[in-house]
């Protein structure tokens, strides 16, 4: 690490962020793959440690959350008997908050798509945010315990449930692809939320750009982590550059900016900055 400049780190940190792969950003940027790696989990632990203590007493007023799939190590199907069932192996869900005004994400969590799961992600949302929200999940059964375990009634909740149908010319598709959204059903389940706010498509939005951003999670390719940790890694770098340096086209601004968590622009420099601490000195 000591022997990578600055302009190298941020070369390195600028193709992660656009979606390039380990081997793809090691060929650009002539620095071994070890190396990146290193770097990426330096810096991954230093995003999630700035932005824990960053997003608290957040404002928000409307929630969307949702969860993306990806896999670590290997498919579920191939993962051997011996490291069966243990996590970081086989299918990783990686749950995400979203601000629908701001277009922020304050929280994210990667687990398992569980109970256990759903209430750890939406504890660590509870506690970022000042006042009540307004929350839209889907149809997933998790969210209710965990929603009503966490919140209690200090919550507008609702869920939205898509309804899916499938033409005759897709039938090709449906191992890669859902049927085709042929409706939508809202479900109000706690407190008074307004009708014309129920949605998750700003999150799922959101998911696309995940996929977009990090090649660990492009579908059907031979990318994927080989470790938990570096995954986590690089949803941390993400979210970092997504909610500070990322102008967003609808607000001409960034998620963080609009968020009032900060009055400037980040460069990538700022994201390198946070391993030396000079960032944390200049903003």
């Amino acid at each position: 690490m000591n022997q990578l400049t600055k302009e190298k780190r941020k070369q390195i940190v600028a193709s992660l962020v656009e979606g390039n792969s380990i081997r793809a950003t090691a060929r650009m940027t002539g620095v071994s793959n070890p190396t990146i790696l290193k770097l990426l989990c330096d810096l991954g632990a230093a995003c999630t440690k700035y932005q824990d203590a960053a997003f608290r007493n957040l404002s928000c007023k409307r929630i969307q959350c949702d969860e993306i799939w990806s896999f670590c190590y290997a498919k579920e199907k191939n993962v051997p008997k011996k490291k069966k069932g243990k996590f970081g192996y086989g299918d990783v869900w990686t749950w995400t908050a979203l601000c629908a005004d701001t277009k922020l994400v304050p929280s994210w969590y990667i687990g398992y798509r569980d109970l256990k799961s759903a209430k750890l992600f939406l504890s660590d949302l509870a506690g970022r945010l000042a006042n009540r929200v307004q929350l839209t999940t889907d149809g997933h059964r998790a969210y209710l315990e965990a929603v009503e375990t966490v919140f209690g009634a200090d919550i507008d909740y609702a869920q939205i449930i898509k309804i899916y149908g499938l033409e005759e010319n897709r039938k090709a598709e449906i191992r890669y692809s859902q049927g085709v959204c042929i409706g939508a059903e809202q479900k109000k389940i706690n407190g008074k939320p307004e009708s014309r706010h129920v949605s998750t498509s700003f999150v799922e939005r959101q998911n696309l750009t995940m996929r977009m951003s990090m090649r660990r999670f492009t579908r059907l390719t031979n990318a994927f982590s080989k470790k938990i940790d570096n995954l986590a890694c690089a949803v941390a770098l993400h979210f970092m550059y997504y909610n500070f340096c990322r102008i967003h086209l609808s607000l001409r601004v960034t998620p963080a900016m609009a968020a009032g968590i900060t009055t400037k622009l980040w460069e990538i420099d700022d994201i390198v900055g946070l391993l030396d601490g000079s960032t944390e000195k200049k903003i």
